[in-house]
């Protein structure tokens, strides 16, 4: 499983702060990126494909391989890896393809 590579570091560990993801609470850092707090709680996956629903979990951790897509207080399709993480952020893992939009 995920593990943190300074876990056990004698420097001053970030912040703890709670997140919420798809209605329950997780203890992150604050300031890491999003993509790393999932993996470290367990996250696992973090969507699942729109077609096959075949799941997936962050790959590239650096914003190339969009595999870390999720929701992000509201907004849809937020690179998980290339977003850092805040107290009270709410998260929501996508399942599947989005239903269509409603008409104006």
């Amino acid at each position: 499983m995920f593990r943190r590579i300074d876990e056990g570091d004698a420097r001053a560990p970030a912040r703890a702060v709670r997140i919420d993801v798809d209605g329950r609470a997780l203890d992150a850092r604050e300031g890491e990126p999003l993509a790393i707090a999932l993996l470290a709680a367990g996250v696992v996956p973090t969507r699942r494909t729109p077609l096959s629903g075949a799941p997936r979990a962050p790959l590239c951790l650096m914003g190339t391989c969009f595999e870390c897509l999720v929701q992000v207080d509201e907004r849809p399709n937020v690179q998980a890896c290339l977003e850092t993480v805040r107290d009270g952020m709410r998260v929501r893992l996508p399942q599947g393809a989005r239903g269509p939009e409603p008409a104006p």
